[in-house]
C-alpha cells in the first residue's frame, strides 16, 4: 500500500491539474444557428471552416416539437432546414462565422433556395442575444451593399433546435456521390458564382 500511495498522489495531481484545462476548453464553445436551403449542403460548407468544431443537421423556427423530415418538407411545422454550428471564438468569432456564411446561400431570394422552394428552405439566420443580432444586421447591410440589391434573408429569434435524424448527419461525407449529383442537379454552385462572382 505504502508503494501504492505516491502513484495514487501523482495521479490525483494531474486530475486536478487537468480540471481548469477541461473547463477551459468547455468554456471556449459557441453554437450559432443557420438555415442555407438544403442541410446537407449547409453543413458541408461550414464544416471546414477553421474554428469550426461541429456541424449539426436539424430543423427550427418553426412550432412542432420533435418534427421530422417528412413534416419539415411537407410544410405541416413551420420549421426550416438549419444546421446548429459549434465553434470555437478563440479561433473564428460570430462575426467570422457570418462572413463565411454569406456566400453559401442566394440572400436575395425569399422562396427557399436553388432548386428546394418553400419557406422551409428558406435562409436565415437565428441569433440568441443582441450581440449576434448586431453582427448580423452589420453584415447583411454590408452584403447588400456589395450585390448592390435588397437582401431578403431572415435575422429571426432562436428557438429551441431539433437535431435531424441519423442519416442526415454527415451526409455528403457518408454518401460523396449522391450528395455530389444532388448538389450539381439543384444549381447550387452555379447559382452562387452568378450571385457571388467566383
Amino acid at each position: 500500500m505504502r508503494r501504492l500511495l505516491p502513484l495514487l498522489l501523482l495521479a490525483l495531481v494531474g486530475f486536478l491539474a487537468a480540471l481548469p484545462a477541461a473547463a477551459h476548453a468547455q468554456a471556449k464553445r459557441e453554437y450559432a444557428i443557420l438555415a442555407s436551403g438544403c442541410f446537407w449542403c449547409t453543413e458541408a460548407d461550414l464544416e471546414g471552416v477553421p474554428g469550426v468544431l461541429d456541424v449539426v443537421s436539424g430543423y427550427t423556427g418553426g412550432r412542432e416539437p420533435n418534427p421530422t423530415y417528412e413534416d419539415v418538407v411537407g410544410h405541416r411545422t413551420g420549421h426550416r432546414e438549419a444546421v446548429r454550428v459549434v465553434y470555437d471564438p478563440a479561433r473564428i468569432t460570430y462575426d467570422q462565422l457570418l462572413r463565411r456564411f454569406w456566400p453559401t446561400l442566394d440572400p436575395t431570394d425569399a422562396e427557399g433556395q436553388f432548386c428546394d422552394r418553400g419557406r422551409n428552405y428558406a435562409a436565415a439566420i437565428f441569433v440568441r442575444n443582441r450581440a449576434q443580432r448586431r453582427a448580423a444586421a452589420l453584415t447583411k447591410a454590408e452584403v447588400e451593399r456589395r450585390l448592390g440589391r435588397k437582401v431578403v434573408t431572415d435575422i429571426l429569434p432562436e428557438t429551441p433546435f431539433w437535431p435531424a435524424e441519423a442519416y442526415h448527419q454527415d451526409y455528403a461525407e457518408k454518401n460523396p456521390l449522391r450528395y455530389k449529383t444532388y448538389r450539381q442537379g439543384c444549381g447550387r454552385d452555379r447559382t452562387l458564382r452568378a450571385v457571388w462572382g467566383r
